[in-house]
């Protein structure tokens, strides 16, 4: 089912979950086990994050260096395909610019298409790790927008190889990413909102935002959005604060702001536990805030936190 049927159907505070892939070398049951207990809220679908392959140099035999690509969390479509096979619920694959080749991307799609997966949520990416801004892949998307399109297009039959005449349309629901406190290379807000309408209007159905921490700035993000004309179902992404190092770390890689008051207490804390507990309240509040003002989903990034999650979870819905 898709993004937009869930939210069309519902008549409560959906919920949902975004996951990793487990690390090149373990195990589904690492995801299972992950998942298992979140599944007594009964999700309406989980968002599987897709990671480049990463270039790295390695020093041979003969002293020289040999540049090999190294894919650290491997299998987004079978993961996808492994939860919805194991939890019987809709998994919504993320997709990304960098790595992928147009024709490759277009293979990807026509995979999902046959696992029936109704949904992708559409990103550029980040930049690779050995990069100093995002470069695409040749003959690759550059921009979110180009990738969407590009699904777009398969929705209607049109495949990268023109020699394909009435090929089968796909019927993908597409999301993408918003930003309530503006992307990162956004030279403003106000363009920022206009490259979300570019998105809306090219054919993006709903729109996944960035963590944050101050309910304010969605409420703004979500207001200038209708003032703009954006009518899509705009969904809040939400994370805990477990640890003292994210003051700085989730500031400087995700670019959000830390509310003073958050900031404040998590540094009065002596241990990650005492970190984790403030965390956990803070996010509470804030799903029971977003909850009251109607957002249509409250979509957790459980990022290794499962129990923090069940724990907000359990006291909002």
């Amino acid at each position: 089912m898709k993004v937009t049927e869930h939210i069309a159907q519902a008549k409560n505070t959906l919920v949902s979950f975004e996951v990793l892939p487990p690390l090149k070398g373990k195990t589904i049951s690492s995801l299972y086990d992950h998942l298992d207990p979140l599944m007594e809220f009964k999700p309406s679908w989980i968002n599987v994050t897709y990671h480049r392959s990463e270039t790295m140099f390695k020093k041979k035999a003969d002293g020289t260096f040999e540049k090999v690509d190294v894919r650290k969390r491997p299998g987004t479509v079978g993961i996808c395909a492994a939860i919805m096979n194991h939890y019987k619920i809709d998994a919504v694959p993320h997709l990304i610019c960098g790595g992928f080749t147009k024709r490759e991307t277009e293979d990807a799609l026509i995979d999902l298409n046959f696992l029936g997966i109704d949904n992708v949520l559409v990103l550029r990416g980040d930049a690779a790790k050995n990069e100093t801004s995002f470069e695409p892949e040749k003959d690759g998307n550059f921009f979110a927008i180009d990738l969407l399109k590009q699904v777009a297009h398969l929705n209607n039959g049109v495949y990268v190889d023109k020699d394909i005449l009435n090929g089968s349309k796909t019927n993908f629901c597409m999301g993408v990413a918003g930003y309530p406190e503006k992307h990162f290379e956004a030279p403003n807000l106000e363009i920022d909102l206009a490259r979300m309408k570019e998105k809306v209007d090219a054919g993006a159905e709903y729109i996944m935002t960035q963590m944050f921490f101050d309910n304010q700035k969605f409420f703004d993000f979500v207001k200038s959005c209708r003032d703009m004309g954006i009518t899509v179902p705009i969904i809040p992404g939400l994370k805990p604060i477990t640890t003292k190092k994210q003051l700085s770390v989730l500031p400087r890689i995700f670019h959000v702001d830390i509310p003073t008051d958050l900031s404040n207490e998590v540094l009065k804390c002596k241990t990650d536990a005492d970190v984790e507990a403030v965390g956990t309240k803070w996010l509470i509040q804030q799903s029971k805030e977003l909850k009251k003002f109607g957002v249509p989903v409250l979509h957790y990034y459980t990022l290794g936190k499962p129990k923090v999650i069940w724990n907000v979870v359990k006291e909002t819905l």
